[in-house]
């Protein structure tokens, strides 16, 4: 009884760890897409899909929506892989990244850069196919900035925000051509909105973990006295200006009261956690900034797509 024992015990200790390896190698390719990043992508998708429908479109084309965030988040998730294949060396002298898979040694570079190759190629092939070229061309366009134009100028200038900016505003108009076939001005309105909000998001972000950055020789601020100056620039004119520009769906796109009521309330919340971050500069109230530019700009679709079902279905006064 005594072997038996034993040797059930060593088969055991033979499977758990070839299992637990395999789950930790595939958390480890999981977390490589960035999957808090697709989330927003996601949503921000979504909305531009949603509100190209108009609200005479019946019935709702549910499958192609399927496809088009399946095909968006491939491309996505190929470039958060490549986004850390370029940046790994760099990804290991920070405190936040360190632990990344690659960062921290798990995965093997070479196998890394093929995934995230393969990714992105279905991805864009596969929007080519399923939904239309106009959304393939912009999910492409999207990866090939980021990574070669905004990934290098985090290590040259802080200005690099202002070029990641363009690629990273382009998911509602990926939704959008996905489900109208081409872009029209409502649709330059979302791609501006989200502009505008990355702006702040990535403040808040970048003053939180500055010196982690600075470790790393990423300038997405400047160093010495200009920094805080920089960051406050770069925080409250976005905020002042997407105030705005986020009441003319309401007039662009009939969605109505409601929206343009939690648009005003919305932007004043994003205003205010903008504004103190600007005079407290503590990391405390950055984070907040962090989380409240999360809820944002999600809070801010639902109620634009809200607006516009209850426009259609209750009238002008709803």
């Amino acid at each position: 009884m005594v072997t038996q024992y034993s040797a059930a015990s060593v088969q055991e200790a033979n499977i758990e760890p070839h299992h637990t390896t395999l789950w930790n190698t595939l958390a480890d390719y999981w977390a490589l897409t960035k999957p808090d990043v697709n989330l927003l992508i996601a949503i921000t998708t979504l909305a531009g899909f949603c509100l190209a429908c108009s609200s005479h479109t019946r019935p709702f084309p549910s499958v192609l929506l399927a496809q088009t965030l399946l095909g968006t988040l491939m491309v996505a998730a190929g470039t958060g892989t490549l986004n850390q294949y370029i940046e790994r060396h760099y990804d290991a002298k920070m405190h936040r990244t360190a632990r990344r898979p690659l960062a921290a040694g798990r995965l093997r570079a070479s196998a890394v850069l093929r995934f995230g190759i393969v990714l992105s190629l279905a991805g864009g092939i596969y929007l080519a196919l399923a939904v239309n070229v106009l959304a393939s061309l912009l999910a492409l366009f999207t990866l090939v900035s980021y990574l070669f134009l905004y990934t290098p100028l985090k290590r040259k200038t802080p200005f690099c925000t202002l070029v990641g900016a363009f690629p990273g505003a382009v998911p509602p108009l990926i939704g959008w051509a996905a489900a109208a076939g081409r872009l029209s001005l409502e649709a330059w309105v979302l791609y501006v909105i989200v502009w505008l909000w990355q702006f702040p998001h990535f403040m808040s972000i970048a003053w939180t973990y500055r010196d982690d950055y600075a470790r790393a020789n990423y300038m997405v601020l400047p160093f010495g006295r200009d920094r805080a100056r920089f960051m406050a620039w770069q925080t409250l004119v976005p905020l002042i200006a997407l105030i705005p520009i986020t009441l003319l769906p309401a007039f662009l796109g009939d969605s109505g009261r409601i929206y343009l009521l939690a648009a005003l309330l919305l932007g004043s919340v994003f205003s205010y956690n903008g504004a103190r971050l600007v005079l407290v500069r503590s990391n405390a109230v950055a984070r907040r900034l962090i989380l409240v530019s999360i809820l944002y700009l999600p809070l801010l679709f639902v109620f634009m797509i809200l607006g516009r079902v209850g426009h259609s279905c209750f009238g002008p006064g709803w």
